[in-house]
């Protein structure tokens, strides 16, 4: 009997075999692939948003600057850098400099250490210290416009609150006109700032203050260590990732201050108290000089853009050491 059996038509060479495992994509290349999709599909709404409103924004503003231009239609009359050599001979601009630079002095010599001095009061164990945390922590919530009209009002000349409480304690000599006065504008600006701002950098520094084990507080005081010498050998340096934060923020701020200013003085008294920020929008949004104004937003982007980087490289580099995550498929 012979066989039935007939050879299937489909077999042969390369029918019906497996691809080769050069060609096939391994388990490993799959679930990267998917993990890379997933990334980017939960990354692209934020992308385009920022874009969107960011970075297009500022390379239009960048854009700008080189025309003469006041904010209607697109820019046509090309100037190339004149906006910017013009900021070099513009005393205004130049007094904005030397203003910020007064209130980053200020804010790292005085708004910092009071607000950790305060912060290091309040870590320890006082009756009713949450609600002084509180209490000091409440200005930061409030916005920059309810508090510049609250101080605009404490500090109304002649029937202001503070010329008040100075004339009943018998100082009425050093009341005066706040924000009206060239010679004491700046010093004002500089207390509401520290007013509403300090108490963000409390919290700051008592977050990092509860995170400094107690153990080596107690190893410094059983050693004989003083209350001074157990802050400066042990918490400070363990407090310093977090100081280092608190700098850069506050030097950032000073930057970019606007809301206080133009709400208490709009720049005045005869640009005493004017802010690179403040000039910026007295320029593009009240004079129509938006190409003047654009070439200003470029310089504070990179003023601030510059110390971001220098921070970064020389002063943040040993708390972003190893801070870095990569994602990979294969669990190591």
């Amino acid at each position: 009997m012979t066989s039935t059996f007939l050879p299937d038509k489909r077999t042969g060479p390369g029918v019906g075999a497996p691809p080769p495992a050069a060609n096939r994509p391994t388990g490993r290349a799959r679930r990267r692939a998917r993990h890379w999709l997933t990334a980017a599909g939960f990354q692209l709404p934020a992308l385009v948003l920022f874009m969107g409103l960011v970075l297009l924004p500022m390379l239009f503003a960048l854009y700008a600057a080189f025309f003469r231009w006041g904010g209607f239609g697109m820019p046509s009359d090309y100037i190339g850098g004149e906006n910017f050599t013009r900021l070099l001979r513009d005393d205004v601009f130049l007094g904005d400099l030397w203003r910020c630079l007064v209130l980053v002095v200020l804010s790292l010599a005085l708004q910092l250490p009071f607000a950790l001095a305060m912060a290091v009061l309040l870590n320890q164990r006082l009756r009713g210290r949450a609600v002084y945390r509180m209490l000091f922590f409440a200005p930061y919530v409030l916005s920059e416009a309810i508090t510049g009209i609250l101080f605009g009002m404490i500090f109304a000349p002649d029937d202001g609150f503070a010329d008040q409480v100075l004339g009943k304690i018998g100082l009425e000599g050093l009341g005066g006109e706040w924000f009206a006065d060239p010679s004491t504008v700046m010093a004002t600006v500089f207390l509401v700032m520290t007013w509403k701002y300090f108490g963000f950098h409390m919290m700051l520094y008592l977050a990092g203050l509860q995170a400094v084990p107690r153990e080596l507080t107690e190893a410094a005081l059983i050693d004989g260590a003083s209350a001074w010498q157990r802050f400066r050998n042990v918490t400070l340096p363990l407090l310093a990732p977090t100081l280092r934060i608190s700098v850069f923020l506050a030097v950032i701020g000073s930057i970019q201050l606007f809301d206080l200013v133009w709400v208490t003085t709009a720049g005045g008294p005869d640009h005493h108290s004017e802010t690179m920020a403040v000039t910026m929008f007295q320029y593009g949004f009240k004079r129509y000089q938006v190409g003047y104004a654009s070439a200003i937003s470029v310089v504070m982007f990179g003023i601030s853009l510059v110390f971001a980087l220098a921070y970064q490289r020389f002063v943040l580099r040993r708390d972003l050491e190893g801070a870095t995550t990569t994602m990979r498929g294969d669990g190591k």
